[in-house]
């Protein structure tokens, strides 16, 4: 099955990541990674209106929100609390200083823990990490990832992406405990690079394609399903959206186009036929 996207935003972004739906304010968040930006926007008829934006010194990797609407945003290297006030607030520290790597995608599970990945700015490889910020501070689950990057929770079981191999992972999570099972591979992308995840109520997972120009549907053993074209060749990640979680939300990029075209950079919007699951909040501790 094949969907064409629709471009729902006037602005563009060089590095659009990470949409986070907050049903609880009914509002969309977002960031432009290279920008150093979390923006926030309100959704309506398919249309993203930004109506706020906060900007940080560093790059910004992922955003997610507190059911009390505080926010938690990956910088480069360390986790802040951004208070609905306006008050900033250093959580912890994820990667060591001096090292050439920074913060990417990160989302929340289940129970509220926040969890994210780094990337690499040299020619290291299989040296990246998988962290989670938890009541004990900081966990690696991963510590030999090239690029990690999308996250879904499907039941018990956390999906998550290594972009340059083009693995998808997948591992048992007990949400309740934190305690995960040994990672294995749960699939393989062959064309294209998978970038940013979610999941819907079915089970499946939605896959931006970064250089496809497109979100793939894939089960959870990679058979695939459903395509959204954007028509970006940068298409970045996605989340479902809105008041019946029934709106695609994609994100993508400028960054690295020669010429980027009158989409590219743009938030898009399609309906695909499914709902996705609610957004956890995170959980302070």
């Amino acid at each position: 099955m094949k969907f064409t996207a629709t471009p729902a935003s006037a602005d563009v972004y060089a590095l659009g990541e990470g949409p986070v739906w907050d049903a609880a304010r009914q509002r969309l968040l977002w960031v432009d990674i290279v920008a150093g930006a979390v923006h926030e926007g309100r959704l309506d008829n398919g249309m993203v209106t930004a109506t706020g934006r906060h900007a940080f010194d560093s790059t910004v990797g992922a955003v997610a929100a507190s059911a009390d609407g505080d926010l938690i945003v990956a910088e480069r290297a360390t986790l802040t609390r951004l208070g609905t006030d306006g008050s900033r607030t250093e959580v912890a520290q994820v990667l060591e200083p001096g090292v050439r790597s920074r913060l990417n995608d990160g989302a929340v599970d289940p129970a509220g823990r926040f969890l994210v990945g780094s990337l690499a700015h040299d020619d290291r490889e299989a040296q990246e990490v998988l962290a989670r910020l938890d009541e004990t501070g900081i966990t690696f689950l991963d510590t030999d990832l090239v690029l990690s990057n999308g996250l879904a929770w499907v039941g018990d079981r956390l999906y998550s992406v290594d972009t340059m191999p083009g693995t998808v992972w997948v591992r048992d999570y007990d949400a309740d405990t934190g305690k995960t099972g040994p990672r294995r591979e749960a699939f393989t992308v062959t064309e294209g690079l998978p970038d940013g995840m979610c999941a819907d109520a079915d089970g499946n997972l939605w896959i931006a394609n970064w250089g496809l120009g497109r979100v793939e549907c894939r089960t959870p053993t990679g058979e695939l399903l459903a395509t959204v074209e954007t028509g970006a060749p940068h298409t970045s990640s996605a989340a479902f959206a809105g008041p019946d979680l029934d709106v695609l939300v994609i994100t993508t990029a400028t960054q690295d186009l020669d010429e980027p075209g009158p989409g590219d950079g743009r938030l898009y919007t399609a309906k695909v036929g499914v709902r996705g699951l609610p957004t956890p909040y995170w959980n302070p501790f």
